[in-house]
Formats: C-alpha cells, structure tokens, sequence
C-alpha cells in the first residue's frame, strides 16, 4: 500500500485549527488529488449547533479549485478509536466517486498513532451517486 504519511500529517494540522467550542471534538481532513495536490479542512461549529465537518470543508475546497479526481483522505481525530466520516461525508465523497467503484482510499487514524484505511465502497456499500444517473462529474 501506498505511504499515505504525508497526507495524515497535514490532516493533523488541519485538526489544531478546528473551531469547535461546543463540543470540544477536534477533527482535520486532508483530501489528496489524482494530480498530488493535498486540500485541507476541519470541522467548524457554532452556537446553533450546526457546523461543517473536516471532510466536507476539504472536499469543498477541493471543488473549488476545480478537482474533479481524488486518491484518498486522511481524517484525524482524539478519540481512542478513529472517527468515520458520517453518513453525509461518505454521501459527498460518493459526488466524486468518478468510476462508481468507491476506490477513494479512506483513512482513519487518532493522535496515538493509529490508523484504519478503508475503501469508500466499505464504508458504503450501496452508493448512490452521479454514476448511476449517467452523469460524468469530470464535465462540470
């Protein structure tokens, strides 16, 4: 398997600026390009309890500046078992699941050094996304 290093680092980065001071829970993502380029994000909150979570705020970033294609991305969190992304990250990273597959590598890993990866396809098994409308998300 590919040294996703790099990748968790800058996710880790991410987390140290997170604004969540309602809930104290700290999270940083890094989303890595097919072209190599790495978009951070962190969660941020507020008093309304409504917020953005780490891996939306790098794949919006990520979309912004026009990428279409991902490899993988890292999420950092404290607890002692590494955070999944929820069930709407999983659905928006599904946007960008070019091939229908769910191959985007997705890793989890906590402060303590430990790391899971997965696949989307494992995280959620039965996708629905722009493939099964015959969209090509590489056109938009």
């Amino acid at each position: 398997m590919k040294d996703y290093s790099k990748l968790i680092l800058e996710a880790k980065k991410a987390r140290e600026k997170s604004y969540s001071p309602y809930s104290k829970y700290k999270v940083g993502a890094a989303l890595l390009a097919k072209n190599g380029k790495i978009y951070a994000g962190t969660n941020i909150e507020n008093a309304i309890y409504r917020g953005t979570h780490a891996e939306k705020f790098a794949l919006d970033t990520a979309v912004f500046n026009s990428e279409r294609e991902f490899e993988a991305i890292a999420i950092v969190s404290a607890g002692e078992d590494p955070a999944r992304p929820c069930g709407q990250c999983l659905q928006d990273l599904t946007e960008f699941d070019i091939d229908g597959r769910g191959s985007l590598i997705v890793i989890v890993a906590n402060l303590k050094g430990k790391i899971i990866t997965f696949t989307l396809a494992e995280l959620l098994p039965q996708r629905f996304g722009p493939k099964n409308l015959g969209i090509d998300v590489k056109k938009y």
